[in-house]
Parts: structure tokens; C-alpha cells; sequence
């Protein structure tokens, strides 16, 4: 028995003594390791992960229809939501991680999943009154009533947003690690399979509570998010405090030592040895800068200023601690990946829209770019294990580009509706009218954008968002053939089959990640490298605002090119100074 308990802790598989009989090994063999994996920590993960970006999923779809149904089909509040999420985790991303470090990793989790659930709870509560008695609340105070009400609903969903990504640095940047210890096979299999469970609920979810929204109502769509939240924190709460128990590991964390009590230790240690710091002032350095100087002020300011001079520092002190890290060229590079108009956004499955694909043929693309993406992360493991892992990403960055000269090829090809006189603004005004005419002619099949779009300015590179023709685009034409369909088809094949590396780097460098960032300090970096992703995705819908019209995507996908080939050209910066080092250790 006490064999048993011992592997069912550790999550192996249970070996016999050899005076069992042989029978009856054989028949319990199988079960046997099929119960212990059941009650491993790494399914007991798999399933917290699949309840929590299943929630995740739906409510990033369903808020998005929900704040345009509110508007009146408008995307205002769509838009405040998106800026207001990308902004709180760009100048919070490194607070969160600094607070996931500074925490026992039991309280981190638990808190990060209870404020999320009950937000996202009470924000669908919210939402079933204001959509039950929409007229009533209108009548109330003038109209404000409303306002507050969609205050509410934004500040709620922003804060579950912050949650979550609490939660994900947490259990997939610290947890994973340390359950794995030092097998990098177990490890790249657990980042590979979270992957894998995050590109199908990025399908399935959005269909999902898409068809109980339409099949019923909004309000029982609010109704099913609500129940759907409930139960999941019931049972990831209960999953997480397993796994918790049954890895020791997890309750050794190296504590961080608070930066003002090192300065009053030192402070108290030149005392102690009769130094006078205020006849010897001492030149202000990087080291000494915040020493008895700082000490002295701390208190005789007040506890807000105290307080916020404390999350300037805190701020400062992660993004200092994310440029120190080794794979900060791996990070960087991640990060400029998402500055990119190349994926199944609101963006592209808009301008596709125009180009006359229909949404029933866009939500079948979208299923095999989720394809290809499982693809991604099965070439991931085999590669690491054939290759490395730093050759891996290598490997992957080139099938990226690779596919990716497709779609530069799209711009070009019959059928674009690029006008090529944005790319030579010094050709001849002869050599313009004719290259007018030619991008007119290109532009017949090209439809003007008219309606509303429902997809979240979320920048959640990983989400899939789904696009129902019910609600967009609702005076563009069916009917009209585009005359050439070579340019689209180059642009999704190139999108879809670069879903095969994008996935396979992206997993490379969040091992990178975990393996070369110090326990202590796996929480802030964590959380610099989102607020860096935030910021490289706020940056791609600039591009779209200053070149909104079909016949400016060309302009996007060059740009959008170039930024990932500049992201690319750094791992590969990253990747010679590593190999060099290894040639000039060894």
C-alpha cells in the first residue's frame, strides 16, 4: 500500500513486487496506470485548463456581441473595453507578476481563480437585469443609471481579464516547471498539450454559447456563462488545491525580500559599526541611489504616495529584471509576432468578408488553421527532442517566413485589391492613371465595410474570434463574384499554413522562458513579457485605424511581414549567442 500511495503522489506508475502473480499484474496493469494518471498532477492541470479557456473563450465572445447589442450595434464600447484591457495589463502586466512571485503559490491560484469567476459572475449577472429591464433602467436618473451600468460591466470584465492573466502566469509559467522538475521532455509535452487544449476551445467555445445566444436568447446565454463560471470554480478550486497537495515542490518558494527592508538592514549595519552617513554623504550611484536618502523621506510621506512610490519601483524594477534576463532576444522576438494583421482576427476575417468569402467558408478556415496548429505543437516535440530545443525555434522561425512570402505574393497576384501607387509615390503621373485604372479595375469586387463588427479588440493572439454574417456587414452584397479569387487564396493559404511554425516558436520560446528565469523572478518577467505582447498588438490596430480600407491591407501585410521577420531576426540573434557561448565554454 505504501508503494501505491507513493506513486499515485508522484503521478507514476505502480511496480509490483516480483512475488505478485503474473495474472494478475497483467490485468490491473493498464487500469491501474490509466487510475494513477487520473489522479496525477498533470491531468488534474489538464482539466483546470480546459474548464478555465473554455470560460475564458466564451466570455471573450459573448462580451463583445453583448457591448454592441447594448450600443445599438455600435463598436464604442467594444472599443473602450479593448483599450482598457490592453492599457491595465501594459502598466500592470509587471505588478501582477511581482505580486504572483511575492505570494505562496496555493493563495496565488486560488485568489487569481475566484476573482475572475466571480467577476466574469457578477458582470453576467449584470448583464441578464440590463438586458431583462433595458427600458426601465433607461428611465432611471436621466440615463445615467445606464452609463453606470456599462461602467460596471467594463470595469468587471477588465478586472476578470487581469485575473486571468494572473492565473495563466501562475499555472503556465511557474506551476508546469516545477511539477515537471528537470525533465524537459515532460515539460515541452505539458506546454504542447495546454496548447492543444487552447486551440480547439478556441473553436468550440465561441460555438457553443453562439448557439445557445441564438437558439435562445442573450439573456440566457448570460444565464449559461454564469452557471458555466460557478461550476468551473467550484471544480478547478477543488483540482488546483490537489495538485497543490500532492506536489511538495510547490510549497518551497524562495522568498522575495523586500527592496526597502535591504536598505534598512544596511542602514542598521553602518550604525551598528559607528559610520556617521550623514557627515560622509556619499555619491549617488545605481547601487546606494535609494539607500538613507530614500529611507529618510519614506516617512514623512504620505501612505498614497508611500504606496504609489512603491508601484513606480516595482514597475521599474521587472522591466529592469525582463532586459537582464538571457532570453530577453527570445522574449522580444515573441513579442513582435503579434504586431500582425496575419491571423483569424476581427481584421483579416473582415477583410476577407470583402473580398466575397463567405462567413460559413471563413468559420471552416478558421477550424483548419486550428488544425494546423496542433500541428504546430506535435512537430514541436519531436523536433526538441531530434534538434533542441534553441535549434527547434530556429527551424520554426524559417517555416514561419517561409509562409508567410505567400501572402506577401497574395499583394500582388490577380485579384488583390492593392492600388501598387502607395508603394511608389515618386513614379510619373502618366505611369499613376494607368496604375489607377489597373487597381479600379482590381477593386470592382472590393465591398465597403457598412456594419458593425463583433469581434473583441482583444489582444489574445491565441484566440480564434468567431464571425457571424448575422450581425456583420449586413448591407454588403452576396451576389457579386470578385473577379479573381488567386490574391485570397494565396493570403489564407500562407495564414494557415504559417499556423504550423507561429505555434512551434511560440511554444519554443515559452520554454525558453521557464527554463532560464530564476524561480523568484518567473513571476514579473512573466508579466513584462505580457505587457510587451499588449503593447505590440495595440500597435497593430493603429496600423488598421491609420489604413482602414481594403485596397490599404496590401500596405498591413507588407508591414506586418516585416515587423515578424524583425522578430524572427532576433531569436536568431539569440540563438548565435548562445551557441557561442556553449563553443566558448567548452
Amino acid at each position: 500500500m505504501s508503494q501505491r500511495a507513493d506513486a499515485s503522489q508522484c503521478g507514476g506508475v505502480v511496480v509490483e513486487s516480483e512475488s505478485d502473480d503474473i495474472t494478475a499484474n497483467r490485468n490491473r496493469s493498464v487500469p491501474g496506470s490509466a487510475l494513477i494518471y487520473l489522479k496525477g498532477p498533470k491531468f488534474l492541470i489538464y482539466v483546470s485548463g480546459v474548464l478555465s479557456m473554455w470560460g475564458d473563450r466564451m466570455w471573450h465572445f459573448a462580451i463583445s456581441v453583448f457591448l454592441i447589442e447594448l450600443y445599438g450595434r455600435n463598436l464604442l464600447l467594444t472599443a473602450v473595453f479593448g483599450l482598457l484591457v490592453a492599457g491595465s495589463v501594459l502598466l500592470l502586466g509587471a505588478l501582477i507578476g511581482d505580486w504572483v512571485d511575492r505570494n505562496p503559490r496555493n493563495k496565488v491560484a486560488h485568489a487569481s481563480l475566484f476573482i475572475q469567476n466571480i467577476s466574469v459572475t457578477v458582470c453576467s449577472f449584470v448583464l441578464m437585469l440590463v438586458f431583462s429591464y433595458k427600458q426601465r433602467i433607461e428611465q432611471i436618473w436621466d440615463g445615467w443609471l445606464t452609463v453606470v451600468c456599462y461602467t460596471v460591466v467594463i470595469v468587471l470584465a477588465d478586472v476578470a481579464n487581469l485575473a486571468s492573466t494572473a492565473l495563466t502566469i501562475a499555472i503556465q509559467r511557474d506551476w508546469i516547471v516545477v511539477i515537471t522538475g528537470y525533465n524537459r521532455g515532460h515539460r515541452a509535452g505539458m506546454n504542447a498539450t495546454m496548447r492543444r487544449i487552447d486551440q480547439v476551445t478556441n473553436i468550440l467555445a465561441p460555438l457553443a454559447v453562439g448557439q445557445v445566444m441564438t437558439l435562445a436568447s442573450n439573456v440566457v446565454g448570460c444565464g449559461f456563462i454564469l452557471g458555466w463560471n460557478v461550476v468551473s470554480l467550484i471544480v478547478e478550486f477543488f483540482f488546483l488545491s490537489r495538485v497543490f497537495r500532492i506536489v511538495p515542490a510547490l510549497s518551497a518558494k524562495p522568498p522575495v525580500v523586500e527592496v526597502d527592508q535591504v536598505y534598512l538592514q544596511r542602514l542598521e549595519r553602518r550604525k551598528s559599526q559607528g559610520e556617521d552617513n550623514a557627515a560622509q554623504p556619499q555619491p549617488l550611484t545605481e547601487g546606494n541611489c535609494n539607500t538613507s536618502l530614500h529611507i529618510k523621506k519614506i516617512p514623512n510621506l504620505p501612505l498614497c504616495f508611500r504606496r504609489f512610490r512603491w508601484l513606480v519601483s516595482t514597475c521599474k524594477d521587472g522591466w529592469r529584471a525582463y532586459y537582464r534576463q538571457p532570453v530577453f532576444l527570445a522574449g522580444m522576438g515573441l513579442a513582435f509576432l503579434y504586431t500582425t494583421v496575419l491571423g483569424f482576427d476581427c481584421i483579416t476575417t473582415g477583410y476577407a468578408y470583402t473580398q466575397g468569402i463567405s462567413g460559413s467558408l471563413l468559420s471552416l478556415l478558421m477550424g483548419v488553421s486550428a488544425i494546423t496548429g496542433l500541428m504546430g505543437t506535435v512537430m514541436f516535440t519531436r523536433l526538441r527532442k531530434s534538434c533542441g530545443l534553441v535549434n527547434t525555434g530556429i527551424i520554426s522561425s524559417c517555416l514561419h517566413l517561409g509562409c508567410l512570402l505567400l501572402c506577401v505574393c497574395s499583394v500582388f497576384a490577380p485579384g488583390s485589391p492593392m492600388d501598387l501607387s502607395l508603394l511608389m509615390p515618386y513614379i510619373t503621373s502618366n505611369s499613376s492613371s494607368e496604375l489607377g485604372g489597373v487597381a479600379s479595375k482590381r477593386q470592382k469586387h472590393t465591398y465597403s465595410l457598412r456594419g458593425s463588427s463583433n469581434q473583441p479588440l482583444l489582444p489574445d493572439r491565441s484566440s480564434i474570434h468567431w464571425t457571424n454574417n448575422t450581425v456583420l456587414f449586413d448591407n454588403v452584397p452576396s451576389d457579386t463574384a470578385p473577379e479573381s479569387y488567386i490574391s485570397i487564396i494565396l493570403l489564407f493559404l500562407g495564414v494557415i499554413t504559417a499556423h504550423i511554425g507561429l505555434w512551434s516558436f511560440d511554444l519554443t520560446v515559452t520554454q525558453l522562458l521557464q527554463e532560464n528565469i530564476c524561480e523568484s523572478e518567473r513571476g514579473v518577467v512573466n508579466g513584462v513579457q505580457s505587457s510587451i505582447n499588449y503593447l505590440m498588438d495595440l500597435l497593430h490596430f493603429i496600423m488598421v485605424i491609420s489604413a482602414p480600407q481594403p485596397q490599404d491591407f496590401g500596405i498591413l501585410v507588407i508591414i506586418s511581414v516585416l515587423f515578424i521577420t524583425t522578430g524572427h531576426t532576433m531569436y536568431f540573434l539569440y540563438a548565435h549567442n548562445v551557441k557561442r557561448k556553449r563553443l566558448h565554454d567548452t
